[in-house]
């Protein structure tokens, strides 16, 4: 029986940093020829049904992708059940996933970049209080940390 991955990206608000994961991993993901569900989601409701910041638009579309439609939303419990991986983008949001993560939680929680070898442990850093150049700082790290997952992910269903 072959898996497909499910994959949540986590971030603060899910206007930034977890809605360009979700598009990086997108690309990777097809790239290897992953089928599965895929989305992005915040620890706080902040903004809630809002459109990605208009600079995370704007690296997404540099690099070919249109992110507008996507909407930010409150990571869930049931998101625990319905997805086989939480990706946190720091470890701030890893250690507030694993204290709400439920008792029947079938998800593996880890950091994104902890699929990069030599960056286990980092967290991809907020652009939001930055200017346009964080943001490409930003896209540079979930495009490596999507790659690699995807990598990982895709190596996992052929065996």
């Amino acid at each position: 029986m072959v898996v497909r991955p499910a994959v949540l990206f986590v971030c603060t608000g899910n206007i930034c940093r977890s809605p360009l994961a979700e598009a990086a991993f997108r690309v990777a993901a097809e790239r290897h020829g992953l089928e599965g569900l895929v989305d992005s989601a915040g620890t706080g409701d902040w903004h809630r049904g809002e459109a990605p910041d208009r600079r995370a638009q704007a690296v997404a579309r540099r690099h070919g992708l249109d992110i507008a439609d996507y909407r930010a939303r409150m990571v869930s419990a049931a998101d625990f059940r319905t997805f086989t991986h939480i990706v946190a983008l720091d470890p701030g949001h890893l250690k507030i996933l694993r204290n709400r993560r439920p008792i029947d939680s079938t998800a593996e929680l880890s950091l994104l970049l902890d699929h990069v070898p030599g960056r286990e442990g980092q967290g991809v850093a907020d652009p939001y209080y930055g200017d346009a150049r964080a943001f490409d700082v930003t896209w540079a790290d979930v495009r490596q940390g999507a790659e690699a997952l995807a990598l990982k992910l895709a190596r996992a269903t052929m065996v």
